[in-house]
């Protein structure tokens, strides 16, 4: 079983949070691609783990009509 590591993500400020997110959405390929088998279990757990907090902060988050399946079926 892969360590993780990390500030908990209940811990980090609105903008580290953010950061985070941003951080591993951007490296989520390359780590597909090329990481090992543990570093792609710890960066998934990274993940979601930091997806939930800010699900957690922010459950009326903005949805953008594009991304529902009405949106979908108007294109």
């Amino acid at each position: 079983m892969a360590l993780h590591h990390g500030v908990p993500p209940s811990q980090l400020s609105e903008a580290d949070l953010r950061r985070e997110l941003l951080h591993v959405h951007e490296t989520r390929h390359g780590t597909f691609l090329h990481g090992s088998h543990d570093a792609l279990d710890a960066h998934s757990w990274r993940t979601a783990e930091l997806e939930a907090e800010y699900l957690r902060r922010f459950p009326e988050r903005e949805v953008d009509p594009e991304r529902l399946r009405a949106g979908a079926r108007q294109r």
